[in-house]
């Protein structure tokens, strides 16, 4: 590949500062969700530094910031939770997931990740920011959760209310008024995550010193470069780190190309969701060789990093360069972080990962979709993500399938109200009745199927004598429509009716013929039109009210 394909110095100056930006804007998030996570905010760093800067190298959006996420740190919490103490075995999944991305991005499954419904995402989203927020809420009064899980931390937050530690409340709230209250004018200068993590930070240093039980603090954090991790699986740990796996690499896409929309949208640009895929997936890869947090394109820092003048990927790169260089040279001072600060940092994290804008609105939109969201959302919040989106897309489709056949079942059964042609009206009537149509007005799903010998034998009566199929609009058949037709066809023949075809491609009648579904038309069953196939309806009618004792032509009775 050409040097310029990768760098392109057109933008730099633009760069530069959108990288400096998102750095500084990434600092505190990465240290919070390196916490939060439970391998240390060192690992925050080193994810957001490894993904930040593979997937800005490699990705197919040149404007993304890639790092630790809250849905990404969700999950992979849960992780080091199940291998405490193993750590081969924590960055092995993060490892898996990132070789599973290159796998998706290599076989082009990006367009297909961006197929899941509003209502899932939505749901799910929403379901990880509750769960961010009942994570935090009890390390904002100066403890911690005795055990892992969402409800875990939900029942422990009466507790640590009720027993507050007075030095970590302090310094939580000032950095949830700062992060909430701080204005968007000024945030475009110094973010409000730096401040309050700066602010928190001093605080919590005079009020140690004076109040009897200090704020809980970080502590001991690494410098210099991590050691590799070589990851492991074992018979034991398989399933678990298969699951997370898949799980992270199907977040980390989803995360990532909803960024790279949004980025999209801003830059009046397009990216290339399998490169994205894959660049995310290789920073991933890398991330877990060396310990660090497993991450995905992040929206806040990439939105800062596009309205700072970032245009290219060098822009990224750079916010991972920032990032290294606070690890190598600063990383002693975040030893006094009080564990308060970085949760009213992520507290609104997870506010502003619930979907907000549809919560408010969703009272008046389709009730199956605000049904469906909020299923989502139970599901993610006290049983597991991969159900969540596993149980939303199926009924998603579900109904998706439903709406579809009813909207193909109506247009089947109502051709009578939409013949427009004169000749077709005319003749229509003048059968008087007898005959009854039914249009294909396309590729049949399944679900329409399944009703369609319903509809036939709910719109003839005894007086019907001849029904005409009109197959001209349908250019293909499954097997569903296949037997749906065949069963018209017999209770055709079986109550004395006539079934006639018309506009059947060769494909179709094909089809039809091989699976036998087609044995008991009678002979000349097959018309080129239905106006053809309503003439010789009509002229049989005649000759037959004629007394003429039937008709010679092809709707004769067999």
């Amino acid at each position: 590949m050409k040097a310029s394909k990768f760098f392109d110095p057109s933008n730099l100056r633009g760069d530069i500062y959108g990288g400096l930006t998102a750095g500084v804007v990434a600092l505190p998030l990465a240290l919070a969700f390196g916490a939060a996570s439970g391998v240390g905010p060192i690992a925050g760093l080193w994810g957001a530094i490894l993904v930040g800067f593979f997937a800005a190298l490699f990705g197919g959006t040149p404007t993304n910031v890639s790092g630790p996420t809250g849905p990404m740190v969700v999950v992979f919490a849960g992780v080091v939770s199940s291998f405490s103490g193993h750590p081969e075995l924590i960055f092995a999944t993060v490892v898996l997931a990132g070789l599973i991305q290159v796998a998706m991005g290599a076989v082009r499954l990006g367009r297909y990740i961006r197929l899941v419904p509003y209502p899932v995402i939505s749901g799910f989203m929403s379901g990880i920011g509750i769960i961010i927020i009942a994570l935090q809420a009890s390390r904002l009064f100066g403890h911690a959760p005795s055990e892992t899980g969402t409800i875990a931390a939900l029942a422990a937050i009466p507790q640590a209310a009720a027993d507050p530690v007075w030095a970590a409340l302090a310094v939580g709230g000032l950095c949830l008024a700062i992060v909430f209250l701080w204005p968007a004018r000024w945030g475009r200068i110094v973010p409000g995550p730096l401040v309050a993590l700066v602010a928190g930070t001093l605080a919590s240093l005079w009020l140690n010193s004076v109040m009897a039980v200090p704020a809980p603090v970080l502590g001991d954090i690494p410098t210099g470069f991590p050691d590799f991790q070589m990851p492991a699986i074992t018979a034991d740990s398989a399933v678990i780190i298969g699951k997370a796996a898949v799980i992270l690499a199907l977040l980390g896409a989803i995360d990532s190309l909803l960024t790279s929309l949004v980025a999209d949208n801003m830059t009046r640009s397009r990216h290339d969701a399998n490169r994205e895929l894959m660049g995310q997936g290789l920073g991933n890869t890398i991330a877990g060789l060396f310990g660090g947090v497993p991450g995905a394109g992040a929206t806040m820092r990439t939105v800062v990093n596009i309205r700072t003048g970032g245009r290219t990927r060098l822009s990224g790169m750079i916010h991972a360069l920032v990032l290294l260089a606070v690890v190598i040279s600063l990383a002693p001072l975040a030893e006094a972080i009080p564990h308060a600060v970085l949760a009213g940092i992520l507290i609104k994290v997870g506010v502003d990962i619930v979907d907000w804008s549809y919560l408010k609105v969703a009272h008046r939109g389709p009730r199956w979709d605000l049904a469906l969201m909020a299923l989502v959302l139970a599901l993610t919040v006290f049983v597991d993500l991969i159900t969540a989106v596993g149980v939303g897309v199926v009924l998603a489709a579900i109904a998706f399938v439903k709406q579809i056949a009813d909207t193909q079942i109506e247009r089947f059964a109502t051709i009578k109200d939409r013949v427009s042609d004169p000749e077709e009206r005319a003749l229509l009537d003048e059968a008087g009745g007898r005959v009854v149509m039914f249009d294909f007005g396309g590729p049949l799903s399944f679900g329409a199927a399944a009703d369609m010998g319903h509809q036939v034998r709910e719109r003839t009566d005894n007086g019907t004598a001849y029904l005409v199929l009109d197959f001209s609009r349908l250019p293909t058949i499954d097997l569903s429509a296949t037997r749906a037709v065949e069963d018209i066809i017999q209770d055709g023949r079986r109550s004395g009716k006539r079934v006639l075809i018309s506009g059947m491609n060769d494909e179709v009648r094909a089809t039809l013929s091989n699976l036998k579904a087609d044995r008991d038309l009678g002979p000349g069953a097959h018309y080129p039109s239905r106006v053809e196939a309503l003439r010789d309806i009509v002229a049989d009618l005649k000759a037959k009210a004629d007394g003429a004792g039937g008709s010679d032509r092809a709707v004769a009775p067999a």
